[in-house]
């Protein structure tokens, strides 16, 4: 560990560290594209934490990583619908997917926080809020671990080299899940 002070290691590295952020995301943004267009090697995902825990998104079921943008809260929705962002002109739905499975929110600083928006093939003008990217995981680096019962949409775990637990969400089957289109507290049909 270096023994200066915070603040001159900070501004000593900072250029650096911004240039090779900067790559690192010009990079997965590369790679996101590739798997828009069918030309990646099967089996990436996108590791991210939401909740405190280790999650993968398919890179083919997400359209891009923007940083957290202010949301207008929707009156009578639930907890985990944040409410309406403005992503790029469009209004986008933010949903807290660890409210969303009745989970404490993870601890992150809000420079860390990422809206992950949905690719437009799901049908859903939404994105999850992750309290941090993790970077591309391979699927085939991973030991796929026992399913707990959970819903469809994330009953897929695997461990890592480390030893460490992810769960899979799969957007297109959470986006099937009546409970999920069903974001106000009223019921419309009653």
């Amino acid at each position: 560990m270096s023994s200066q002070a915070p603040d001159s290691f900070t501004s000593s590295t900072g250029p650096e560290r911004r240039s090779r952020l900067r790559q690192y995301q010009v990079q997965l943004l590369e790679r996101m594209q590739a798997a828009k267009n069918g030309v990646t090697e099967t089996g990436r995902e996108l590791g991210v934490r939401i909740g405190g825990r280790l999650c993968l998104l398919d890179l083919t079921q997400i359209s891009e990583i923007v940083p957290l943008q202010p949301v207008t809260p929707v009156p009578l929705a639930r907890d985990w619908y944040l409410g309406l962002a403005n992503i790029r002109g469009n209004l986008t739905g933010v949903i807290d997917m660890a409210r969303y499975q009745d989970q404490a929110a993870g601890e992150s600083p809000a420079a860390e926080r990422r809206l992950i928006t949905f690719a437009p093939g799901l049908g859903f003008n939404c994105a999850l809020l992750a309290e941090r990217v993790l970077g591309l995981r391979k699927l085939s680096d991973m030991e796929e671990a026992p399913s707990d019962g959970a819903p469809l949409w994330r009953n897929q775990r695997f461990r890592d080299g480390e030893g460490q637990e992810w769960i899979r969400i799969d957007l297109a089957q959470l986006v099937r899940e009546s409970r999920f289109s069903q974001v106000g507290l009223v019921d419309c049909n009653a």
